[in-house]
C-alpha cells in the first residue's frame, strides 16, 4: 500500500504539472503575463500557505537548527525549487508548454550521468540505450527532422534543457531532508526561499498582464494546483518510491501538456514532434525495467 500511495501521488502531481504548464502558456501568449512574475508569485503564495498549514502541527523553524540542514535547504530552494520552476516557465514563454515539458523529461539522462560519476562506473547497457533515445528524441523535437535549422527558438531549447538539469537536481538533492522532515515543510521552505531570492530580481508587486476573471482563474490554478498540490505530491511520493520510479510515473506530464496544448491552444505538433516525444518518454519506461533503487 505504501508503494501504491507513492504511485498515486506522482500521477496526481504530474497531471497537475502538465495542465498548469498549458495554462501558463495561455497567460504568456494570450494575456501578456511574463514568466518572472508568475514564478515569484506562485512560489511565495504556495510556500507561505504550506508553511501555515505545517505550523499547526509542528515547529516549522526546527529544520533550520543545524548548519548541514540549513545549507541543504538553501540549495534546494534556490537551485532546485527556483531553478526548476523558472527554467520550465521560461521554456514555455520562449516556445510552448508541450515542447518545454517534453524537454524537461530528458532529466533521467542527467540523473544517470550523476549516479555514474558518483559510483565511478559506466552506465549499464539499458542506460546507454536511453541516452541515445533521448538524443534522438531531442533532435526530432527541436528540429522537426531538419538538420539545417531549429523548429523551436534557441532559447526554448536552452531553457528546456535547463529545466531537465534542475529537475534532476530537484529529484536527487532533498532525499536526506525528506528522510527527517515532512514534505510539506521541505517544499514550503523551498518555495519561500526560492521566491524570496527571486524577488530581488523581479519584485512580485511589478505586475504585468491583462487581468480578467479568466486570467485570475488561470493564475490561481497555476498557484494552487500546478504548484501547491503538484510539488507536494511529487516530493511526498519520494518517501514511498525511488527517484527513478518517480520520474517514470511522472511521464504522463508531457503527454497531458502536449495534448492540451494542441487541443486548446492549437499548437502545431507534427509527426516528428510526436516521434521525439515518444522516444524521450520511451527512455523513462526503459529505465523502469532496472531494479529499483532502495528508498529512504
Amino acid at each position: 500500500s505504501r508503494r501504491a500511495w507513492g504511485l498515486l501521488l506522482v500521477i496526481i502531481g504530474a497531471t497537475m504539472w502538465g495542465v498548469s504548464g498549458t495554462v501558463a502558456q495561455y497567460l504568456f501568449q494570450h494575456k501578456s503575463f511574463n514568466a518572472e512574475w508568475l514564478v515569484v508569485v506562485r512560489m511565495l503564495v504556495s510556500g507561505l500557505l504550506l508553511l501555515a498549514i505545517a505550523s499547526k502541527q509542528r515547529n516549522i523553524f526546527a529544520i533550520w537548527k543545524t548548519k548541514e540542514e540549513r545549507t541543504s535547504l538553501l540549495l534546494f530552494g534556490v537551485i532546485g525549487m527556483l531553478g526548476v520552476q523558472y527554467t520550465y516557465f521560461a521554456a514555455i514563454e520562449a516556445g510552448n508548454a508541450a515542447t518545454a515539458t517534453v524537454l524537461q523529461y530528458t532529466s533521467p539522462i542527467f540523473i544517470i550521468g550523476y549516479l555514474a560519476v558518483q559510483a565511478r562506473k559506466w552506465p549499464v547497457k539499458v542506460e546507454m540505450i536511453s541516452v541515445v533515445l533521448v538524443i534522438a528524441g531531442t533532435f526530432f523535437l527541436a528540429t522537426s527532422g531538419n538538420f539545417n535549422e531549429l523548429s523551436i527558438t534557441g532559447w526554448a531549447l536552452f531553457w528546456g534543457i535547463g529545466a531537465a538539469v534542475t529537475s534532476a537536481f530537484y529529484t536527487l538533492q532533498p532525499k536526506r531532508l525528506l528522510a527527517k522532515w515532512s514534505s510539506i515543510e521541505v517544499v514550503g521552505w523551498g518555495m519561500v526561499i526560492g521566491g524570496a531570492s527571486f524577488s530581488f530580481i523581479h519584485p512580485p508587486w511589478h505586475i504585468a498582464g491583462e487581468w480578467s476573471l479568466l486570467s485570475l482563474c488561470a493564475v490561481l490554478f497555476v498557484i494552487i494546483f500546478g504548484t501547491l498540490i503538484a510539488f507536494y505530491c511529487y516530493l511526498e511520493s519520494l518517501k514511498h518510491i525511488s527517484a527513478s520510479e518517480a520520474i517514470v510515473l511522472a511521464s504522463r506530464e508531457p503527454l497531458s501538456a502536449a495534448a492540451l496544448s494542441v487541443l486548446w491552444l492549437h499548437v502545431t505538433f507534427g509527426w516528428t514532434e510526436w516521434l521525439g516525444t515518444i522516444l524521450i518518454i520511451a527512455t523513462v519506461f526503459l529505465l523502469s525495467q532496472r531494479k529499483p533503487e532502495v528508498t529512504s
